[in-house]
């Protein structure tokens, strides 16, 4: 059973910066996809970053282009989502998603319905 725990969030300035961690304490995160997805009260989930189950292939959402920076550590079953130069419109709850992605390690997934197993996601606010 998958089970993601994710951590690092919490209130910083606008410029600044938060690196994001996602570990999964039932097994190993090698034989999934993972995303990172964050949520707004009223409204719905948005994709944020991607990366395949092999680590070669990425994806992130145009308004985390250059700023936001997806990795993984199969060897650690960690997930980390590095963060720089944030905004107060990034404040969100921001959530850990796995796929089960054995036999298609290079692909990447960009919406939430496609994954199968959630944390209980981590606060991040940024003040201005």
């Amino acid at each position: 059973q998958v089970q993601l725990v994710e951590s690092g969030g919490g209130l910083v300035q606008a410029g600044g910066s938060l690196r994001l961690s996602c570990v999964d304490s039932g097994r190993t995160l090698s034989d999934y996809a993972m995303g990172w997805f964050r949520q707004t009260p009223g409204k719905e989930r948005e994709f944020v970053a991607a990366i395949s189950r092999s680590g070669s292939s990425k994806s992130s959402a145009d308004s985390a282009k250059g700023r936001f920076l997806i990795s993984r550590d199969n060897t650690k079953n960690t997930v980390a989502l590095q963060m720089n130069s944030l905004e107060p419109e990034n404040t969100a709850v921001y959530y850990c998603a796995a796929k089960f992605s054995l036999f298609f390690s290079s692909s990447v997934y960009v919406t939430d319905r496609e994954y199968g197993h959630w944390g209980q996601g981590t606060q991040v606010t940024v003040s201005s």
